[in-house]
């Protein structure tokens, strides 16, 4: 699919990945509509900014209703908690509240827009998921959950509606964002990501690793120490 003469949506569009994948789908040509809960920062040129926030179905539903011209929803709002155990009691508590964002949050803004999209003669749908689909670092557990959950539905998606809808999902370890400020570790830059999410949506690919990592980790999947058993920092 074209990226050139889409509109699309991006959630969470104000910073980090979102906000890459906004301004990379702009520069190739697409309206980009970036959805944020506070929309005065989205700041780019070149970006439409709209008001919504992912766990609220008000929300959802009030700029579904809005937007009749969306043709490429790209689902990127989420966020991350980092905890010491799976043991912790406030896990469940964690849990929740990261799915209502990464996977309730998901699902209900793809139950809102995919109709419409296909109503309209079909389109595309981006979701930004993780290396944690496949790796649950005990840190987190509960984010791994959520994602895990998030791409198990994308698959569905793709599989109802093969004929009408291009689905594509984003695997990638740690992003250097916000959200891994302070810790050591391998990053890569957003930009990256959103180019090569922008090359394989055109190019008709089901799926992008974006790293070196994320790459060994789902090849590792069918082995005899796949990764998510075998981590390799402990292997």
């Amino acid at each position: 699919m074209n990226i050139k003469g889409t509109v699309a949506l991006v959630t969470g569009a104000n910073r980090g990945l979102g906000r890459a994948l906004a301004l990379e789908l702009a520069r190739r040509g697409a309206k980009v509509y970036a959805g944020a809960r506070d929309p005065s920062t989205v700041k780019d040129a070149g970006l439409i900014p709209i008001k919504l926030d992912v766990t609220s179905q008000e929300s959802i539903s009030e700029v579904a209703g809005q937007l009749g011209d969306v043709n490429l929803l790209v689902n990127n709002a989420g966020v991350a908690e980092v905890m010491h155990s799976t043991l912790d009691p406030e896990f469940l508590n964690v849990y929740e509240r990261l799915s209502a964002a990464n996977f309730t949050g998901l699902v209900r803004v793809t139950q809102a827009f995919v109709p419409k999209i296909v109503e309209n003669g079909g389109g595309g749908v981006i979701n930004v998921l993780s290396d944690a689909t496949w790796f649950s670092r005990p840190m987190l557990a509960a984010y791994s959950a959520t994602k895990s959950a998030a791409w198990a539905f994308t698959n569905a998606l793709r599989v109802e509606f093969e004929s009408q809808l291009q689905v594509l999902s984003i695997h990638v370890g740690f992003l250097d964002t916000d959200m891994t400020k302070g810790f050591d570790m391998k990053k890569t830059a957003p930009s990256e990501v959103a180019r090569q999410a922008a090359d394989a949506f055109e190019a008709g690919k089901f799926e992008v690793l974006a790293d070196v990592g994320t790459n060994e980790l789902k090849a590792s999947l069918t082995t005899a120490r796949p990764f998510y058993i075998y981590p390799p920092e402990i292997a």
